[in-house]
C-alpha cells in the first residue's frame, strides 16, 4: 500500500464521477459552437492601453485574443498571479491579499478488491446495495465530534486524530471505472492544515501514517476495509494547491465563513462578478455564492457577461 511513482499506473482507470459532469458540459459547449483547448497553462491575463482585458497569454508564448476573459481560478489567483498588478486599484489587492483560504482538506482516492460492509446495515446485499450509493459520513455523528476534528486543525495545526470523512463509490454506478470486481472509493477529508505543526506532507512516512490513520477509522464502520486496499492516491493541501491550482487546498476557492459571503464574496464591493479590470469576469467559487457543484457561480457570471456585451 503506497503511491510511488511506479504504482501510480493502477489510478489509469480512476476516473468518472465529478469528471462526468465536466464532460457533459464540455460537450453541450461544442454543440454550441465553442472550441475548449485543455493542457494549456495561462500564464498571464493581456490587458491593453486603456486598461481593458483583451485575452490572455498561454506558457507556450501563444496568445488568445477576446474582448471577454472569465477566470474559473481562485480570487488569490486570478489577481496576485495572472493580472498585472499596475491595473488593479490598491486596497482590491489589499484585500485579496487577506483573503481567509484556511479549511483545507485532502482527498484520497483509493482501488479496493472489495466493497465495504457497514456493520450498521443489515440489508442482505451480496453485491452493491443503496447502502454504497450516496455519499456516506463517517467521524461525524455528534457536533461535539465535528468540533473535535475542527479544532486539531484550526487550533493546534495538527491532522484531525479522527476526521470527518465523505466517501463515495463511483463504481458502484459507473462500471467502466474500475476492473470487475474491484471498485474505486474518494474521500474526502477534512479537517487537514496547509503545514502541520507536527510534520510534513513532504515527508512520505507522514502521509502514510495520516492515510492509514484515515482508513483505521473507516474500519470502526467497516470491518476489514484496511486490508481491502489495494493501492491509494492522496492529495493534500499543497498537492491541490500545486496540482490544480487551488489556493491554500482549499476546495471551495476561500472559506466559506459569514464574513466571506453574498456581498464580501471575493471582497466588499465586488460581488457581482465584475472586476476592477472591464471585460475580465471572477466565474469560479471564489464568487457568490461560493462553492459547490451547482455552477451557480458560473451561470451568474455568464449572464453579467452577457449584459455587459448588450449595452455596448
Amino acid at each position: 500500500m503506497g503511491e510511488t511513482d511506479g504504482e501510480r499506473g493502477i489510478w489509469s482507470y480512476v476516473e468518472g464521477g465529478m469528471g462526468s459532469v465536466s464532460l457533459a458540459i464540455g460537450n453541450a459547449a461544442k454543440e454550441a459552437g465553442a472550441s475548449i483547448i485543455t493542457n494549456a497553462e495561462v500564464k498571464q491575463l493581456l490587458v491593453d492601453d486603456s486598461g481593458r482585458a483583451n485575452g490572455i497569454l498561454l506558457a507556450d508564448g501563444t496568445s488568445v485574443r477576446s474582448s471577454i476573459v472569465l477566470s474559473n481560478a481562485t480570487p488569490h489567483r486570478t489577481f496576485k498571479e495572472l493580472t498585472p498588478n499596475q491595473v488593479l486599484p490598491d486596497d482590491f489587492i489589499r484585500a485579496i491579499s487577506y483573503s481567509d483560504y484556511s479549511s483545507a482538506t485532502t482527498k484520497i482516492n483509493v482501488a479496493v478488491d472489495k466493497l465495504p460492509q457497514f456493520k450498521c446495515c443489515k440489508l442482505g446485499y451480496p453485491a452493491a446495495g443503496p447502502q454504497h450509493m450516496g455519499t456516506i459520513h463517517i467521524g461525524s455523528e455528534s457536533m461535539e465530534e465535528i468540533h473535535s476534528a475542527c479544532h486539531d486543525s484550526a487550533g493546534n495545526g495538527l491532522p484531525s486524530r479522527r476526521p470527518v470523512i465523505e466517501m463515495t463509490i463511483p463504481s458502484v454506478l459507473d462500471k467502466t471505472i474500475s476492473p470487475p470486481g474491484k471498485h474505486v472509493i474518494n474521500l474526502f477529508i477534512q479537517y487537514t492544515p496547509y503545514k502541520p505543526s507536527d510534520g510534513s506532507w513532504a515527508d512520505s512516512a507522514y502521509r502514510e501514517s495520516f492515510a492509514k490513520r484515515c482508513f483505521r477509522l473507516i474500519d470502526e464502520y467497516a470491518p476489514n476495509f484496511s486490508s481491502s486496499v489495494i493501492d491509494y492516491d492522496m492529495l493534500t493541501p499543497p498537492d491541490l494547491e500545486r496540482e490544480i491550482g487551488l489556493t491554500g487546498g482549499n476546495i471551495f476557492h476561500g472559506a466559506m465563513g459569514l464574513d466571506s459571503l453574498f456581498l464580501m464574496r471575493p471582497v466588499k464591493g465586488w460581488s457581482n462578478y465584475r472586476t476592477p479590470v472591464p471585460g475580465l469576469y471572477l466565474c469560479g467559487s471564489g464568487a457568490h455564492p461560493g462553492g459547490g457543484v451547482m455552477g451557480a457561480p458560473g451561470r451568474n457570471a455568464a449572464l453579467a457577461a452577457i449584459q455587459d456585451m448588450n449595452k455596448v
